[in-house]
């Protein structure tokens, strides 16, 4: 469970709906919570409400649905086992997109179009992660070859 405090920690980029393909044989588009951190994404099963909901049954729009319960299962793509996001395409007002993870495994997305899409978020995310990793590691080196440097120099002395 530390894992999942750690992450809550962590700054919100964005909040919303997506729906996950599944793996099972059909391969439905299920709908899901989503809340994309500095760390990665979480993933939330929403289940659909008694009520009437707006907006058919495509998963997107508000009304009809609650949040999810304590029971549901939470899913965390975290950006270290991140590989890339790609765009697939853009299809009556969706897009589809997949996040591929290091071991190569997909996993299929859809979102609407408007604002600033998932799979941009996603994949800006992933950049500065990346970035930051990037530049602690440029650090350490720096810092390992200083300490080397220096104790070098002081061996001479």
């Amino acid at each position: 469970m530390r894992y999942i405090r750690m992450m809550n920690a962590q700054k919100v980029l964005k909040e919303g709906f997506l729906e996950k393909r599944s793996n099972g044989l059909l391969q439905l588009w299920k709908r899901k919570h989503c809340v994309l951190t500095e760390d990665g994404i979480r993933l939330h099963d929403w289940k659909r409400s008694g009520g009437s909901g707006s907006g058919g049954d495509s998963g997107f729009g508000s009304g009809g649905f609650r949040s999810r319960s304590s029971s549901s299962k939470t899913k965390e793509l975290r950006f270290e086992r991140m590989a890339t996001v790609d765009c697939v395409e853009y299809k009556r007002e969706l897009v589809y997109f997949t996040v591929v993870m290091a071991g190569g495994k997909e996993i299929d997305f859809r979102c609407q179009q408007e604002g600033t899409a998932w799979n941009a978020e996603i994949a800006l995310g992933l950049v500065r992660f990346k970035n930051l990793l990037a530049v602690q590691s440029g650090r350490s080196s720096h810092l390992a070859h200083l300490g080397s440097t220096g104790e070098e120099e002081a061996l001479e002395s």
